[in-house]
């Protein structure tokens, strides 16, 4: 018997009228949001026009919208082999978070760059945002049921009861599925408090980016073993190859922080920048 006991109805879609509205959009757009508005109060310490950043955010976006819908094509392109123009249905669902925020990092940071200002305090200043913003955009994917894993005893588990959900609960009625979305919340929710700590303190510029992806990154290879998805070797998933290949690179550059590859720091925020002075390696 399922020792699960989170039991709820998903809200797959809102009727407004003729339109229907799915919760999951409305999370991933709050989301973006957010994390821009956390984003803009660490670049204006930087000294970068919101002007720059807002255009820079509009291309983000874009680009994201673009690269979560190709990294899925390529990802499940079985699926596509047959039905190619099926590939440009996004409305019909099936998007990579990580492919989308590689894609908008693709396209926002030359953009910035080009314009005076350094990757490394801009990277630094973006991760704090993208936490927030992935953590409101899982609360999205939890109302409509996303991403229900394999079964399990978990009592995070979700109970399967017939109802409709955004993705198939494979588990019989009565059984509960892996919820990988409320782990990636509750992962996610505890690095944004470490960040938000970690950039009062005086560090090296990088430091602050590259815990978000060792962090990040470790979470979803260890989550994506729940999920049902397509593998591509060693029964790893696309996201797992791509997380543990950034873990690793993040992990190294941490280790061999002390080398000089940083520039300039990150100011630090609500702490007495003159009395603990940021400092360069």
């Amino acid at each position: 018997m399922s020792l699960a006991f989170l039991d709820f109805t998903p809200i797959v879609e809102i009727k407004l009228g003729q339109l229907a509205v799915s919760p999951h959009g409305i999370g991933t757009a709050v989301g973006f949001l957010a994390g821009a508005k956390l984003l803009l109060g660490a670049t204006r310490r930087l000294g970068i026009p919101d002007g720059y950043i807002h255009t820079a955010l509009t291309r983000a976006i874009i680009a994201a919208l673009v690269g979560a819908r190709l990294a899925y094509v390529l990802n499940h392109l079985g699926n596509f082999r047959d039905r190619p123009l099926e590939a440009v249905r996004v409305w019909e669902g099936g998007a990579s978070l990580l492919g989308g925020i590689t894609a908008a990092m693709a396209v926002a940071l030359p953009y910035l760059y080009r314009r005076g200002h350094q990757l490394w305090p801009l990277l630094d200043a973006a991760a704090p945002g993208l936490a927030l913003g992935i953590a409101i955009g899982r609360v999205g994917d939890l109302v409509v049921a996303d991403h229900l894993g394999k079964p399990t005893d978990f009592f995070l588990g979700y109970r399967c009861t017939g109802v409709d959900t955004s993705s198939p609960c494979v588990a019989p009625i009565g059984q509960a599925v892996h919820q990988p979305a409320l782990y990636d919340l509750i992962s996610v929710l505890t690095l944004l408090g470490l960040m938000l700590w970690l950039r009062r303190r005086a560090l090296r510029t990088g430091t602050l980016f590259l815990v978000f992806v060792a962090w990040y990154g470790t979470g979803r290879v260890v989550e994506d073993f729940f999920r049902i998805d397509e593998t591509h070797g060693l029964g790893l998933t696309a996201s797992q190859w791509f997380s543990a290949a950034a873990v690793l690179i993040a992990i190294g550059m941490l280790v061999a922080h002390r080398r000089d590859w940083t520039g300039q720091s990150l100011p630090t925020t609500g702490a007495d920048v003159s009395a603990e002075p940021v400092r360069d390696p």
